[in-house]
């Protein structure tokens, strides 16, 4: 698999956390196949890049995937309404997710569902996008 956003997410653990980046924060390849067969995915459904790489580089990192927004472990991933699901809001009144039709793109578009209207609005951003603003908004106070 060719690296995209490992070092990226990696350099996350010292930029948010003052701490060294270890193997430790995140799974490695044989336990994320094992985490996503275990899942509700169906057993075609691959993971984009960006989320491999999440999880490969900061899956076991709470610090960071739970830094008031929710990244679901790889055994909590589920597909709903055509999105695979991988993030929610600490209320849980939304959802982030990728269009399964996208999900071979390294990359993908996200969309948010609001989860009592149940209607998905793109976000106008790729998952790494997304999730990069998204951390450096969760920690901008502690900085």
């Amino acid at each position: 698999m060719a690296e995209i956003f490992l070092e990226r997410f990696k350099q996350l653990v010292p930029k948010y956390l003052d701490d060294e980046w270890t193997p430790q924060e995140g799974y490695t390849e044989q336990e994320l196949a094992q985490l996503i067969a275990e899942s509700e995915l169906a057993d075609n459904t691959q993971l984009p890049t960006v989320l491999q790489e999440l999880y490969l580089a900061l899956g076991r990192c709470e610090e960071i995937l739970e830094a008031y927004h929710f990244i679901f472990d790889p055994d909590e991933l589920v597909v709903e309404e055509g999105h695979l699901l991988f993030l929610e809001d600490e209320e849980e009144r939304w959802v982030w997710g990728i269009n399964v039709h996208d999900l071979d793109l390294p990359d993908p578009l996200i969309h948010r569902r609001n989860n009592d209207k149940h209607e998905w609005t793109p976000e106008g951003a790729t998952v790494s996008e997304f999730l990069f603003d998204l951390l450096e908004f969760s920690f901008e106070d502690e900085e």
